[in-house]
């Protein structure tokens, strides 16, 4: 178990003793990769020379980009979202929504390309996805996306790059 999630673990352990009858759900997600999805796995070296400095931060470090700083919230046209750091493809544009958060937003995505994990970092549980491939951190998914999933695949444009059709 990673440190993060010890401690997340611990804190949400206090926080639902002190506040029974409170339910803390996260869209349970399990996602498996597909069986022609073969593993890239880079040095911290290579990673570095592979990407912007913003994009090493969100793909290898967890970490989130300021809300509207991503021109990919903005993109319309006919195409593929992929992943910045191996270039697999995760969403189309038809899978993509305006969610009004500032990211980059999407009610499906190609199946057998992400994997899912509990994210504690913010103590309260989140379903947290990365790339199939090369394991790159791309968002995180909450529930309350447009149908017909009622999923909003919350991602870091900086974890993306945008292949038009």
């Amino acid at each position: 178990m990673k440190r993060r999630h010890f401690l997340g673990l611990a804190g949400l352990t206090g926080v639902t003793a002190a506040l029974p009858g409170v339910s803390f759900g996260y869209p349970s997600v399990d996602l498996t990769a597909a069986d022609d999805i073969e593993p890239l796995e880079l040095t911290e070296a290579e990673w570095r020379e592979r990407l912007s400095d913003k994009a090493y931060r969100v793909l290898r470090e967890n970490d989130t980009e300021k809300p509207f700083s991503s021109p990919l919230n903005d993109e319309t046209r006919d195409g593929e979202f992929r992943c910045a750091g191996c270039d697999l493809a995760l969403f189309t544009t038809a899978m993509k929504f305006d969610s009004g958060t500032g990211w980059p937003s999407f009610f499906r995505h190609i199946e057998g390309h992400l994997l899912s994990e509990l994210d504690f970092s913010m103590v309260w549980p989140r379903t947290e996805y990365h790339c199939a491939r090369c394991g790159g951190h791309q968002g995180h998914i909450f529930e309350d996306g447009p149908e017909p999933t009622g999923l909003r695949w919350c991602n870091n444009g900086a974890a993306l790059r945008f292949v038009p059709a």
